[in-house]
This record gives C-alpha cells, structure tokens and sequence, in this order.
C-alpha cells in the first residue's frame, strides 16, 4: 500500500506536464522575411554569387518564380494564372542626359541628370513599357552592389479569365486603373511623389502640376 501511494504523485505531475501551454510559433514566411533581414553569412555569399549572373543577364528577366516568395505574397501574389514575376536591373548612380542635337544652351549641356523616381519605379516603368498587354501591381527590392539595383516586379494580365474571375485581384482589369506604373499610381511611385502622408499644404497634391508647378 504505501508504495501505492508513493507513486500516485509521479502520475499527477505527468497530467500537469502534458497541459502546460504550447510555445506559439511563427509561420513560414516569418522566417523567410527573417532570412532576408538579416541574411547569415552563407545566405550572403549566395546571393553575391547570384548578382554576378544577373548583371550579366538582361535588365528584365522573366521568372518562373518570386526569389522573396514571403514578399510576393504579401503584395498580392498568387500562384495561379495571370500573374507574371519579372527582375529587372536598375544602374545606380548619377543617370546621362541626353546631349542636345541643336541649339547651344547653357543648362542643356549637363551631362547628369537628377531623377525625382525613386529606382524602384523606374524598374516599374521598365517592365511595364516592355510588356504592355501586362500590369504592374506591385514590386520588391532584392539586393543592390556598387553599380546596379535588383528588383523584383509583380505584373497581372487584366485579359486573363483567372484574372476576372478572382475577386480580390479584378479591380486591376478597370479602365481607369491602365498602366498604373507609369501614371505613378502604384505603391513605390506614390512613395516618390510623397503622397504617403497627407497634407493641404503640401505642394505636391493633387499632383506636380498643381499650385502652379511648384511641386516636388
């Protein structure tokens, strides 16, 4: 009987150990987002690696799929039909201007140009001038060296029947929602027009040409 006893205890303290709440967790994207944050030293000679190839590649690129699925998804994204994944190579620095044809003017022959766009809309405009029967819906930063900028663009195909039909995406196929990217409609190009934070003094609404071209 009294060994009986002397094991009860034990059965006890297992019932308590088996209830105790479970450490919560982070989903996959989380640490995907994570990894890209704060890339190890192995993620960082990877991706080093990988910007050789695609600076020897072409400016834009079609993918097959997004390198930051994490972000894709977070964007818009959906592995379905319709959606079209492009990187494209934006050169960082000072741009060249074109140098005048006729005509001698002083402030023509500068052979810099100061750009008000941000490279992430510039990489925009690119894939969206190449492929015109697509929309930009969104894009994503990759990775960035000494001379070129790596960006991701997530484009839609507003024909597309998958496209129509899907709720969540099918405003993209409206009239007034056409070549967004170069209108400065999407997200990085309302970020380099300054229009996040809203404000009635502020000159650059509703846009550069209002209070007498004194925008931005």
């Amino acid at each position: 009987m009294a060994e009986n006893k002397a094991e009860k205890p034990k059965v006890k303290s297992e019932k308590k150990a088996k209830h105790e709440p479970q450490v919560s967790a982070h989903g996959m994207y989380h640490y995907m987002n994570e990894a890209w944050k704060k890339p190890s030293k192995e993620f960082t000679v990877e991706i080093r690696g990988k910007m050789i190839g695609w600076r020897a590649g072409d400016r834009v690129t079609k993918l097959e799929k997004p390198t930051r699925l994490d972000k894709a998804r977070s964007l818009g994204y959906k592995a379905k039909k319709g959606f079209v994944i492009f990187r494209s190579v934006v050169k960082r620095g000072g741009h060249i201007k074109a140098r005048p044809g006729t005509r001698r003017r002083g402030k023509r022959q500068s052979v810099k140009k100061n750009l008000r766009m941000n490279y992430r809309w510039i990489a925009e405009q690119r894939v969206q001038n190449k492929y015109l029967n697509l929309e930009v819906l969104n894009s994503y930063p990759l990775s960035k060296d000494g001379k070129f900028g790596f960006f991701e663009v997530i484009c839609v195909d507003p024909n597309a029947p998958e496209i129509k039909s899907d709720k969540d995406i099918n405003w993209i196929c409206r009239p007034e929602n056409r070549n967004r990217s170069l209108r400065g409609l999407t997200s990085a190009a309302k970020k380099s027009r300054g229009l996040r934070n809203k404000s009635r003094n502020l000159k650059i609404r509703p846009s550069l040409r209002a209070w007498h071209r004194k925008g931005r």
